[in-house]
Protein backbone atom coordinates (compact mmCIF):
# COMPACT_ATOMS: atom_id res chain seq x y z
CA UNK A 1 0.00 0.00 0.00
CA UNK A 2 1.80 3.29 -1.02
CA UNK A 3 -1.15 5.72 -0.88
CA UNK A 4 -1.88 6.41 2.45
CA UNK A 5 -1.11 9.87 2.49
CA UNK A 6 -3.71 12.75 0.94
CA UNK A 7 -3.61 11.86 -2.74
CA UNK A 8 -2.94 15.24 -5.18
CA UNK A 9 -3.00 12.82 -8.42
CA UNK A 10 -5.19 10.03 -9.93
CA UNK A 11 -6.88 7.98 -7.81
CA UNK A 12 -5.63 4.26 -8.41
CA UNK A 13 -8.06 2.73 -9.84
CA UNK A 14 -7.84 -1.74 -8.96
CA UNK A 15 -9.47 -3.85 -12.17
CA UNK A 16 -11.26 -5.77 -9.35
CA UNK A 17 -11.81 -6.06 -5.71
CA UNK A 18 -9.49 -8.47 -4.98
CA UNK A 19 -6.90 -6.88 -6.73
CA UNK A 20 -8.04 -3.41 -4.26
CA UNK A 21 -8.26 -5.59 -1.03
CA UNK A 22 -5.11 -8.04 -1.97
CA UNK A 23 -3.35 -8.56 1.13
CA UNK A 24 -6.25 -7.55 3.49
CA UNK A 25 -5.72 -8.84 7.13
CA UNK A 26 -8.82 -7.99 8.63
CA UNK A 27 -12.70 -6.73 7.89
CA UNK A 28 -15.49 -6.79 9.60
CA UNK A 29 -18.59 -4.71 8.93
CA UNK A 30 -19.05 -1.36 10.43
CA UNK A 31 -21.93 1.41 10.21
CA UNK A 32 -21.51 4.61 10.76
CA UNK A 33 -24.29 7.07 12.24
CA UNK A 34 -23.86 9.83 9.32
CA UNK A 35 -24.60 7.23 6.32
CA UNK A 36 -28.07 7.69 5.80
CA UNK A 37 -27.19 6.92 1.94
CA UNK A 38 -27.65 2.88 3.11
CA UNK A 39 -24.41 1.92 1.27
CA UNK A 40 -22.42 -0.70 2.82
CA UNK A 41 -18.89 -0.25 5.25
CA UNK A 42 -16.26 -2.12 6.14
CA UNK A 43 -13.15 -1.36 8.22
CA UNK A 44 -9.96 -3.44 7.01
CA UNK A 45 -6.27 -3.42 7.96
CA UNK A 46 -4.20 -3.65 5.49
CA UNK A 47 -0.25 -3.96 6.49
CA UNK A 48 -0.89 -2.64 9.82
CA UNK A 49 -3.09 0.42 8.89
CA UNK A 50 -7.04 0.80 9.44
CA UNK A 51 -8.72 1.49 6.07
CA UNK A 52 -12.33 1.70 5.51
CA UNK A 53 -14.21 0.57 2.24
CA UNK A 54 -17.61 1.97 1.21
CA UNK A 55 -19.29 -0.67 -1.31
CA UNK A 56 -21.88 1.87 -3.54
CA UNK A 57 -24.18 0.40 -5.88
CA UNK A 58 -27.96 0.79 -7.13
CA UNK A 59 -28.71 -2.23 -4.79
CA UNK A 60 -28.25 -0.34 -1.66
CA UNK A 61 -28.27 3.07 -2.17
CA UNK A 62 -31.81 5.16 -2.35
CA UNK A 63 -30.00 7.95 -3.23
CA UNK A 64 -28.17 6.49 -6.23
CA UNK A 65 -32.04 5.29 -7.00
CA UNK A 66 -33.53 8.64 -6.62
CA UNK A 67 -31.05 10.77 -9.19
CA UNK A 68 -30.81 8.03 -11.52
CA UNK A 69 -27.39 6.81 -10.51
CA UNK A 70 -26.90 3.21 -12.31
CA UNK A 71 -23.39 2.92 -10.97
CA UNK A 72 -21.39 5.03 -13.08
CA UNK A 73 -20.79 8.53 -11.87
CA UNK A 74 -18.31 7.91 -8.98
CA UNK A 75 -16.07 6.26 -10.91
CA UNK A 76 -16.20 8.32 -13.99
CA UNK A 77 -15.15 11.17 -11.48
CA UNK A 78 -12.42 8.97 -9.65
CA UNK A 79 -10.60 7.40 -12.44
CA UNK A 80 -10.71 11.12 -14.39
CA UNK A 81 -7.87 13.68 -13.55
CA UNK A 82 -10.69 16.03 -12.11
CA UNK A 83 -10.13 15.54 -8.13
CA UNK A 84 -5.75 16.00 -9.38
CA UNK A 85 -6.71 19.81 -9.06
CA UNK A 86 -7.99 19.89 -5.39
CA UNK A 87 -6.45 22.39 -3.26
CA UNK A 88 -4.19 21.71 -0.67
CA UNK A 89 -6.52 22.56 2.36
CA UNK A 90 -8.80 19.45 1.33
CA UNK A 91 -8.25 16.06 1.85
CA UNK A 92 -11.19 13.45 -0.08
CA UNK A 93 -9.18 10.67 2.09
CA UNK A 94 -9.90 7.99 -0.87
CA UNK A 95 -6.74 5.68 -1.85
CA UNK A 96 -8.62 3.88 -4.35
CA UNK A 97 -11.23 2.29 -5.92
CA UNK A 98 -12.58 -0.76 -7.74
CA UNK A 99 -15.62 -1.66 -9.77
CA UNK A 100 -17.61 -4.87 -8.79
CA UNK A 101 -20.49 -6.77 -10.11
CA UNK A 102 -23.49 -6.94 -7.31
CA UNK A 103 -25.53 -10.14 -6.96
CA UNK A 104 -28.32 -9.01 -9.26
CA UNK A 105 -25.81 -7.93 -11.94
CA UNK A 106 -25.83 -4.30 -11.47
CA UNK A 107 -22.52 -2.20 -11.23
CA UNK A 108 -20.80 -0.80 -8.38
CA UNK A 109 -17.81 0.94 -6.71
CA UNK A 110 -15.88 -0.02 -4.30
CA UNK A 111 -14.32 3.16 -2.39
CA UNK A 112 -11.07 2.36 -0.30
CA UNK A 113 -10.26 5.39 2.23
CA UNK A 114 -7.99 5.87 5.12
CA UNK A 115 -10.20 5.42 8.19
CA UNK A 116 -10.61 9.74 8.76
CA UNK A 117 -13.50 8.79 11.59
CA UNK A 118 -11.86 10.05 14.76
CA UNK A 119 -11.25 13.69 13.02
CA UNK A 120 -14.81 14.15 11.31
CA UNK A 121 -17.16 16.04 13.25
CA UNK A 122 -19.08 13.98 16.00
CA UNK A 123 -22.70 13.59 15.24
CA UNK A 124 -25.55 15.06 17.85
CA UNK A 125 -26.95 18.44 18.18
CA UNK A 126 -24.06 20.62 19.57
CA UNK A 127 -22.99 24.01 17.91
CA UNK A 128 -19.53 23.43 16.21
CA UNK A 129 -16.32 25.99 16.58
CA UNK A 130 -16.50 29.06 15.10
CA UNK A 131 -13.00 28.04 14.03
CA UNK A 132 -13.86 24.65 12.29
CA UNK A 133 -17.24 26.06 10.73
CA UNK A 134 -14.84 28.93 9.13
CA UNK A 135 -12.14 26.66 8.11
CA UNK A 136 -14.82 24.66 6.30
CA UNK A 137 -16.27 28.05 4.56
CA UNK A 138 -12.46 28.80 3.67
CA UNK A 139 -12.47 25.28 2.25
CA UNK A 140 -15.23 25.36 0.59
CA UNK A 141 -14.16 28.90 -1.22
CA UNK A 142 -10.82 27.39 -2.05
CA UNK A 143 -12.19 24.35 -3.61
CA UNK A 144 -14.84 27.01 -5.84
CA UNK A 145 -11.88 29.19 -6.95
CA UNK A 146 -9.59 26.68 -7.76
CA UNK A 147 -12.05 25.12 -10.31
CA UNK A 148 -13.74 28.24 -11.49
CA UNK A 149 -15.20 27.79 -14.93
CA UNK A 150 -15.14 24.57 -14.99
CA UNK A 151 -17.44 22.36 -17.05
CA UNK A 152 -18.24 18.85 -16.88
CA UNK A 153 -18.00 17.18 -20.23
CA UNK A 154 -17.32 13.49 -18.30
CA UNK A 155 -20.78 13.21 -17.22
CA UNK A 156 -20.72 13.89 -13.48
CA UNK A 157 -23.85 14.33 -11.04
CA UNK A 158 -25.95 17.30 -12.94
CA UNK A 159 -27.28 20.09 -11.36
CA UNK A 160 -30.97 19.46 -12.19
CA UNK A 161 -30.80 16.00 -10.22
CA UNK A 162 -30.03 17.69 -7.13
CA UNK A 163 -33.63 18.63 -6.98
CA UNK A 164 -35.69 15.48 -7.45
CA UNK A 165 -33.95 13.09 -5.12
CA UNK A 166 -35.94 14.73 -1.86
CA UNK A 167 -39.04 14.99 -3.32
CA UNK A 168 -42.61 13.16 -2.49
CA UNK A 169 -42.42 11.06 -6.24
CA UNK A 170 -38.69 9.54 -4.56
CA UNK A 171 -40.53 9.09 -1.68
CA UNK A 172 -43.82 7.06 -3.52
CA UNK A 173 -41.38 5.09 -5.30
CA UNK A 174 -39.18 4.34 -2.56
CA UNK A 175 -42.26 3.26 -0.86
CA UNK A 176 -42.87 0.64 -3.69
CA UNK A 177 -39.84 -1.36 -2.75
CA UNK A 178 -39.15 -3.70 -0.44
CA UNK A 179 -36.52 -1.59 1.46
CA UNK A 180 -36.31 -0.42 5.14
CA UNK A 181 -33.98 3.06 4.30
CA UNK A 182 -35.17 5.81 6.79
CA UNK A 183 -34.85 8.71 4.48
CA UNK A 184 -37.47 8.24 2.12
CA UNK A 185 -40.17 7.51 4.43
CA UNK A 186 -39.53 10.82 6.71
CA UNK A 187 -38.97 12.43 3.11
CA UNK A 188 -42.94 11.63 2.60
CA UNK A 189 -44.15 12.63 6.29
CA UNK A 190 -42.31 15.65 6.30
CA UNK A 191 -43.91 16.60 2.96
CA UNK A 192 -47.26 15.96 4.14
CA UNK A 193 -46.74 18.16 7.24
CA UNK A 194 -45.92 20.83 4.81
CA UNK A 195 -48.82 20.73 3.06
CA UNK A 196 -50.99 21.05 6.06
CA UNK A 197 -48.83 23.75 7.94
CA UNK A 198 -47.78 25.77 5.46
CA UNK A 199 -49.91 25.27 2.30
CA UNK A 200 -48.71 27.95 0.72
CA UNK A 201 -45.35 27.32 0.52
CA UNK A 202 -45.74 23.65 -0.39
CA UNK A 203 -47.66 24.67 -3.29
CA UNK A 204 -44.63 26.97 -4.66
CA UNK A 205 -42.12 23.58 -3.76
CA UNK A 206 -44.38 21.19 -4.85
CA UNK A 207 -44.34 23.34 -8.49
CA UNK A 208 -40.61 23.63 -8.45
CA UNK A 209 -40.75 19.66 -7.21
CA UNK A 210 -42.37 19.09 -10.48
CA UNK A 211 -40.59 21.46 -12.50
CA UNK A 212 -37.08 22.37 -11.65
CA UNK A 213 -35.75 24.08 -14.75
CA UNK A 214 -36.90 27.70 -13.88
CA UNK A 215 -34.68 27.14 -10.85
CA UNK A 216 -31.62 25.49 -12.83
CA UNK A 217 -31.92 28.15 -15.92
CA UNK A 218 -31.38 30.86 -12.76
CA UNK A 219 -28.71 28.62 -11.38
CA UNK A 220 -26.86 28.43 -15.06
CA UNK A 221 -27.00 32.26 -15.56
CA UNK A 222 -24.09 32.72 -12.86
CA UNK A 223 -20.89 31.10 -13.00
CA UNK A 224 -20.19 27.43 -12.50
CA UNK A 225 -17.52 25.23 -10.81
CA UNK A 226 -16.52 22.38 -9.20
CA UNK A 227 -19.35 21.06 -6.64
CA UNK A 228 -18.82 18.59 -3.80
CA UNK A 229 -22.63 18.93 -3.52
CA UNK A 230 -23.04 17.43 -0.32
CA UNK A 231 -21.13 19.78 2.78
CA UNK A 232 -23.08 18.21 5.68
CA UNK A 233 -20.92 18.07 9.07
CA UNK A 234 -21.10 14.55 8.90
CA UNK A 235 -19.05 14.50 5.82
CA UNK A 236 -16.72 16.75 7.06
CA UNK A 237 -13.57 17.11 9.47
CA UNK A 238 -10.66 18.87 9.92
CA UNK A 239 -6.64 17.78 10.46
CA UNK A 240 -4.55 20.11 11.22
CA UNK A 241 -5.16 23.33 8.64
CA UNK A 242 -6.49 21.02 6.16
CA UNK A 243 -10.54 19.83 5.66
CA UNK A 244 -11.68 16.46 5.83
CA UNK A 245 -14.10 16.37 3.12
CA UNK A 246 -15.71 12.63 1.86
CA UNK A 247 -18.38 11.02 -0.14
CA UNK A 248 -17.97 12.80 -3.62
CA UNK A 249 -21.13 11.12 -4.59
CA UNK A 250 -23.05 14.11 -5.58
CA UNK A 251 -20.07 16.47 -7.41
CA UNK A 252 -20.12 18.12 -10.36
CA UNK A 253 -20.77 21.22 -12.28
CA UNK A 254 -23.00 23.70 -10.50
CA UNK A 255 -23.10 27.40 -9.40
CA UNK A 256 -20.83 28.07 -6.11
CA UNK A 257 -23.59 28.96 -4.26
CA UNK A 258 -25.49 25.98 -4.63
CA UNK A 259 -22.90 23.89 -1.42
CA UNK A 260 -23.02 27.37 0.33
CA UNK A 261 -26.59 27.17 0.52
CA UNK A 262 -26.69 23.55 0.99
CA UNK A 263 -24.19 23.89 4.00
CA UNK A 264 -26.77 26.32 5.35
CA UNK A 265 -30.13 23.96 5.18
CA UNK A 266 -28.48 21.05 5.87
CA UNK A 267 -26.48 22.39 9.07
CA UNK A 268 -28.78 24.70 10.33
CA UNK A 269 -29.12 23.29 14.42
CA UNK A 270 -25.07 23.32 14.41
CA UNK A 271 -23.82 26.55 13.07
CA UNK A 272 -21.77 28.73 15.81
CA UNK A 273 -23.01 31.96 13.89
CA UNK A 274 -25.71 33.51 11.52
CA UNK A 275 -26.42 31.99 8.11
CA UNK A 276 -26.00 36.39 7.49
CA UNK A 277 -22.38 36.19 9.04
CA UNK A 278 -21.72 32.83 7.26
CA UNK A 279 -22.58 34.05 3.70
CA UNK A 280 -20.75 37.40 4.28
CA UNK A 281 -17.46 35.35 5.60
CA UNK A 282 -17.56 32.60 2.20
CA UNK A 283 -18.21 35.64 0.18
CA UNK A 284 -15.24 37.33 2.02
CA UNK A 285 -13.21 34.29 1.25
CA UNK A 286 -13.71 33.98 -2.09
CA UNK A 287 -13.01 37.42 -3.02
CA UNK A 288 -9.56 36.98 -1.30
CA UNK A 289 -9.15 33.93 -3.58
CA UNK A 290 -9.49 36.85 -6.60
CA UNK A 291 -12.65 36.21 -7.77
CA UNK A 292 -14.83 39.11 -8.21
CA UNK A 293 -18.71 38.73 -7.26
CA UNK A 294 -20.12 41.80 -7.71
CA UNK A 295 -22.29 41.20 -11.01
CA UNK A 296 -23.66 37.94 -10.12
CA UNK A 297 -23.58 37.08 -6.37
CA UNK A 298 -27.23 38.58 -5.48
CA UNK A 299 -29.14 36.54 -8.21
CA UNK A 300 -27.15 33.31 -7.26
CA UNK A 301 -27.69 33.64 -3.91
CA UNK A 302 -31.76 33.99 -4.03
CA UNK A 303 -32.02 31.18 -6.10
CA UNK A 304 -29.54 28.75 -4.65
CA UNK A 305 -31.30 29.51 -1.39
CA UNK A 306 -34.78 28.64 -2.86
CA UNK A 307 -33.24 25.79 -4.18
CA UNK A 308 -32.06 24.64 -0.69
CA UNK A 309 -35.39 25.46 0.53
CA UNK A 310 -36.89 23.24 -1.82
CA UNK A 311 -34.78 19.92 -0.87
CA UNK A 312 -34.96 20.76 2.84
CA UNK A 313 -38.34 22.62 3.12
CA UNK A 314 -39.53 19.28 4.71
CA UNK A 315 -37.45 18.82 7.62
CA UNK A 316 -37.64 22.08 8.75
CA UNK A 317 -41.55 22.41 9.64
CA UNK A 318 -41.26 21.94 13.14
CA UNK A 319 -38.93 25.31 13.87
CA UNK A 320 -41.24 27.93 12.66
CA UNK A 321 -38.06 31.05 13.03
CA UNK A 322 -35.64 28.49 10.94
CA UNK A 323 -38.70 27.78 8.29
CA UNK A 324 -39.39 31.28 7.83
CA UNK A 325 -36.00 32.25 7.43
CA UNK A 326 -36.47 30.25 4.37
CA UNK A 327 -39.15 30.72 3.20
CA UNK A 328 -38.63 34.56 2.74
CA UNK A 329 -36.15 33.92 1.27
CA UNK A 330 -38.31 31.76 -1.54
CA UNK A 331 -41.08 34.54 -1.12
CA UNK A 332 -38.02 37.07 -2.42
CA UNK A 333 -36.61 35.20 -5.84
CA UNK A 334 -38.16 36.00 -8.49
CA UNK A 335 -37.25 33.05 -11.82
Amino acid sequence: MTALMPARGAIPVAESLDRLLEGCEQREPWKTADSLSGSRFERVVMDGVPLVVKYISVDDDWLMRASGDLGWRQLTLLSSAVLAALPASIDHAIVGCAPFTTRPGHQGLALLMRDVSDSLIPSGGDQIALDEHRGFIDAMASLHAAYWGFRDEIGLFPLAHHYVFLTPMMAELEAATPRADPVPPAVAVGWQRLGERYPADARRLGELAGDPWPLVVALRKGPQTLIHGDWKLGNLGRDGARTILIDWDRTGEGPPLFDLAWYLAVNCDRLPESKEDTIGAYRAALESAGVATTSWWDAQLAAALSGAFLQLAWSKTEDAPEFGWWSERLTAWQP
